[in-house]
């Protein structure tokens, strides 16, 4: 069996081994502390797989989030008010959803889990416990603030702040037994699946109240408040899954309009999205029972590549035989029924299972990896890993500077399938511009200015300085 393991000691991935100072007892003297423990990850630390498939996430996210970047936002679950629910359109649409629709931000949030651990722990190991809690409240706080300016400024699908906000809860979880982190998330994943048949006969009695609504209206009675309540649930439901022209020209033409007027339109919907995670629990579980996956795999070393080739080829072999059936009846279903609001919300009950297709991936980049094949390709995918956030942020400069109309005003003129013209672009440029950027630095620009306020100490950037230091 062989790991990726960059220079990192091999218990690393699978935890504190029985011999760390984490599990020794209270009596034994306290570890000496490394000098150079409470700071950044060093580059011969860094555990290459987890970069790789973080980047791997990092691109394909965009297969998705170009729908939000390019078109009305219902566009993303519902081709039929925009985007396109015929011919090359439809085609797209069915391909992306099935191969991409939440398996890429599932794959980003395992990494997160895992990462969020590596840093406790390594500090842990290095004799350097007592700052780990300080060291990572102040990290998840600061996401907090860039994911607030990410949504507020630049971009509404921000997903930074919610993430910051589960990372807080992540801390004392790091401690958790494998066993019992994955049966936790794979409770959360059946709660999940079962909320998306509960959204379903929430929906048909929604419905069924509406039209009682509007048929008092026409015969002129006055509406109870429930029944104003009923009628503004069924106004927002529509908004957002199968908008009429009028909501689609007012979407539209905040986006084509200037800055300010497209940041007022912004604001409204970044509140009601930064709401979900924090009073709607099964819209957070989406991210945090991957968060757990992730810790727990690390834990048990599926993540560097310590297993043998066998389990690898099985656990993809199983994860696509769950993942892609499921996605792919949600989308026959969802078409047949010329994506009608009751066979869209019938769908989302197959989305969790239809996650699985994640595990898959994540199975064959390691085995990948663990041939040694391809390794220009992988390594190039760890630099993008690895400058994560700030590619992250990159792609959102450019494509809004693309769609929106303080840019060049593209939003809503391309077809679906041609907004994948801008996904190579971008996919090319952050491929070339990722590796040559980390030849001369240590961070991503965006990496240096997280890990230098986390620290509260400005960071060595260029590698020539870290040397001389």
């Amino acid at each position: 069996m062989s790991s990726f393991n960059s220079g990192m000691p091999s218990d690393t991935a699978g935890g504190p081994s029985k011999n760390t100072a984490a599990s020794q007892p209270s009596s034994a003297a306290p570890p000496q502390v490394d000098q150079f423990a409470v700071a950044p990850v060093l580059a011969e630390e860094r555990i290459s797989a987890i970069d790789t498939i973080r980047g791997f996430a990092l691109l394909g996210i965009l297969l998705m989030n170009i729908c939000a970047f390019g078109l009305p936002m219902a566009a993303y679950n519902n081709p039929a008010p925009a985007g396109g629910a015929t011919g090359l359109n439809l085609f797209t649409w069915a391909i992306i959803t099935v191969l991409g629709d939440g398996k890429m931000r599932a794959i980003f949030s395992l990494t997160f889990g895992a990462s969020v651990y590596l840093l406790v722990d390594r500090l842990s190991r290095k004799g350097a416990a007592a700052d780990a809690a300080d060291i990572h409240y102040r990290r998840m706080l600061w996401l907090m603030l860039f994911g607030l300016i990410h949504a507020y400024f630049i971009w509404v699908g921000d997903i930074l702040y919610p993430y910051a906000l589960l990372g807080l809860l992540l801390y004392p979880l790091r401690k958790a037994s494998p066993k019992g982190l994955l049966i936790t998330a794979g409770i959360m994943m059946v709660l999940i699946a079962g909320s998306g048949l509960g959204f379903h006969f929430h929906l048909k009695d929604l419905h069924q109240k509406y039209e009682q609504v509007q048929t008092d209206e026409k015969a002129g009675k006055k509406l109870t408040k429930d029944q104003e309540e009923t009628k503004k649930d069924w106004q927002e439901l529509i908004a957002d899954l199968a908008p009429t022209p009028q909501d689609l020209k007012k979407e539209t033409d905040a986006h084509l309009g200037g800055y300010f007027k497209l940041f007022a339109f912004r604001a409204k919907n970044v509140y009601r999205f930064h709401s979900f995670p924090i009073y709607v629990p099964f819209v957070w579980f989406d991210m945090l029972d991957m968060m757990l996956i992730g810790i727990a795999l690390l834990k048990l070393g599926v993540l560097t590549g310590k297993y043998s080739t066998k389990f690898y080829v099985w656990m993809a072999v199983l994860s696509f035989l769950i993942g892609l059936p499921a996605h792919t009846i949600s989308v026959w279903w969802a078409a047949k029924q010329h994506f009608s609001l009751e066979s869209l919300s019938v769908t989302f009950s197959l989305y969790e299972p239809g996650r699985f297709t994640a595990f898959g991936y994540i199975a064959l980049l390691l085995l990948v990896m663990k041939s040694g094949a391809l390794r220009a390709i992988t390594k190039t995918l760890a630099s993008v890993g690895q400058m994560a956030f700030s590619n992250y942020i990159l792609t959102s400069l450019i494509c809004t500077t693309i769609f929106e109309g303080y840019g060049f005003g593209l939003f809503g003129k391309l077809q679906r399938y041609q907004l994948y013209g801008v996904v190579l672009g971008v996919w090319i440029l952050i491929l070339i511009v990722s590796p040559i950027w980390l030849r001369n630095f240590r961070f991503g620009p965006l990496e240096w200015v997280w890990r230098s306020l986390t620290y509260w100490k400005k960071q060595p950037m260029r590698i020539r300085d870290r040397a001389a230091a």
